[in-house]
């Protein structure tokens, strides 16, 4: 349960346009949030993590505070799992700040979007 495997990472340019043209959106800092809902056969749950280049311009810092962000989803993920009935949710998960925060920052507020849009559910 604890991995973050292929069909979990939203990666086709078709659903990740509808997430942003159609999704819901809130902000939790450090992060923009974007989630679109929809009802389907079983339960499932895809999301995509993005640290933008105009914020950090070198990809080691970019690709350290994605690592943060998808390992703490892994270690929560059961917060979103647990809510989704018969619902398949796409999230993506925007990085919005100029400073590199630590590892328990970025834990506090993955954990209060998870919450924030499972209450959703």
């Amino acid at each position: 349960m604890n991995s973050l495997t292929k069909p979990e990472r939203l990666h086709s340019y078709g659903a990740i346009r509808r997430l942003f043209k159609e999704g819901r959106s809130g902000f939790v800092y450090p992060f923009r949030y974007l989630y679109y809902i929809e009802e389907a056969a079983s339960p499932e749950a895809a999301i995509l993590f993005s640290t933008p280049k105009k914020f950090h311009k070198r990809a080691n810092k970019r690709n350290l505070l994605r690592r943060r962000m998808r390992e703490v989803y892994r270690l929560n993920k059961s917060l979103i799992y647990n809510s989704l009935g018969n619902h398949r949710i796409e999230i993506a998960v925007v990085y919005s700040s100029k400073t590199i925060h630590d590892y328990q920052t970025i834990e506090n507020a993955v954990k209060k979007v998870l919450e924030q849009i499972s209450a959703e559910l």
